[in-house]
């Protein structure tokens, strides 16, 4: 058996050790246009910082692929595929022959129709390329304007502020993380970013980036002006479908898929954020782990069926801890319960006795019980000392 895993994130790389785990003969090729092995994506932030080297960036060495007789092609791009004859084509021409193929090429940044995005001094951070240029760019200037107040661009601007940068944010939404966090606790995690530095233009829309040899000013509109050495877009990402084509693949959001990660081509799999399931691209880590374990199991002949992923994220904004799962409710049409202070914020979302959502930031003590609550569909009854210990008791 002949198995092609296009992309080496951890969608690509957890099939491929899944693959291996069932079946000990079979030739595994795994492909990538990146000159690095499997590496922490979310922590190229720190790389940038100046606090973690390349190879410490690194989460599988050379030798792990040589160990499980994976076939690791880095800085290979593949352009075109051939269903007919079950066959992917890289740039240099190179046919590549499968049994069973697994597309895991993840997401790239997406930049919107912002006049002089293509400005030198202008930037996106989603691979180690990018956050190379950026270090070298960011050593002789001190104002940065970052456009986008999510949270790959918050993590961004702490980096560029660690190494001693003024970071101006610029956000389009009235409030710091919406996908995350409501008003009240947008707010709350706004001061506590004021207080490391950070400035902030919300609600603003860019109109342009100005400059005449580079980047050296965003203006927006309403007319003001914000000068700016460098200029950093984090307007989200788009999954990259460049083999959905060739491929005659179903898709939409992303290249759909089925329980098993199948997609519309029977030997042809996809996992990670390049792919749909039941109408949703997930873009998150835990659920492309979960998928590509899925889709190797399958690949090899296993049955494993995939169930989709709780949307819970957990993680550091600017080294404030934040977690929050399910319906967030930044409406307000549901009953909620909160609680803190200045530095933490919780809200419990409530609906026919049940726990719909959370938010935790700056304490995220008891997250994983309240999570595993609502996906048992506990009543309150049962919850109740949990929910005095956060403070957000009856």
């Amino acid at each position: 058996m002949d198995y092609v895993i296009v992309g080496n994130g951890v969608a690509g790389t957890t099939a491929a050790e899944n693959i291996r785990a069932l079946d000990e003969e079979g030739s595994i090729t795994l492909v990538t246009d990146e000159d690095l092995p499997f590496y922490y994506r979310i922590r190229l932030n720190d790389y940038v910082a100046g606090d973690l080297s390349e190879q410490e960036l690194v989460a599988r060495k050379e030798q792990w692929y040589k160990d499980r007789r994976i076939d690791l092609s880095l800085g290979t791009r593949v352009v075109d595929a051939d269903p007919a004859g079950n066959a992917v084509i890289t740039e240099k021409g190179r046919k590549l022959p499968y049994d069973r193929l697994l597309i895991a090429t993840g997401s790239r940044s997406f930049v919107p129709p912002i006049k002089g995005s293509e400005k030198k001094g202008v930037f996106t951070l989603r691979n180690i390329r990018d956050a190379r240029e950026i270090s070298s760019y960011a050593r002789n200037l001190e104002k940065v304007v970052l456009i986008g107040g999510g949270l790959l661009g918050l993590e961004a601007g702490n980096a560029l502020r660690r190494l001693g940068k003024q970071v101006m944010v610029v956000e389009f939404f009235p409030r710091l993380l919406p996908r995350q966090l409501d008003g009240d606790g947008a707010q709350r995690l706004q001061t506590i970013l004021e207080g490391m530095g950070f400035s902030f233009r919300l609600g603003a829309k860019t109109q342009e980036i100005g400059g005449r040899e580079g980047a050296e000013e965003v203006l927006l509109e309403g007319g003001e002006s914000l000068s700016a050495g460098m200029v950093v877009i984090s307007a989200g990402v788009r999954p990259i479908m460049d083999l959905a084509e060739p491929l005659g693949l179903e898709r939409d959001k992303g290249i759909k898929v089925d329980e098993h990660l199948r997609t519309s081509l029977p030997d042809v799999y996809a996992a990670g954020d390049v792919a749909e399931f039941k109408g949703m691209p997930y873009g998150i880590w835990p659920a492309a782990m979960e998928q590509g374990e899925a889709a190797g199991v399958n690949m090899a002949g296993g049955d494993k069926v995939y169930e989709g992923t709780t949307m819970a994220t957990t993680l550091k904004v600017v080294g404030v801890d934040l977690a929050s799962a399910g319906n967030i409710d930044a409406e307000n049409k549901f009953e909620s319960r909160v609680a803190g202070d200045e530095n933490t914020y919780r809200k419990i979302v409530l609906e026919d006795d049940r726990i719909i959502g959370c938010i935790m930031l700056g304490d995220i003590k008891g997250f994983h019980k309240v999570t595993r609550a609502m996906a048992d569909k506990k009543p309150l009854s049962e919850v109740a000392d949990l929910l005095a210990s956060m403070g957000v008791g009856a």
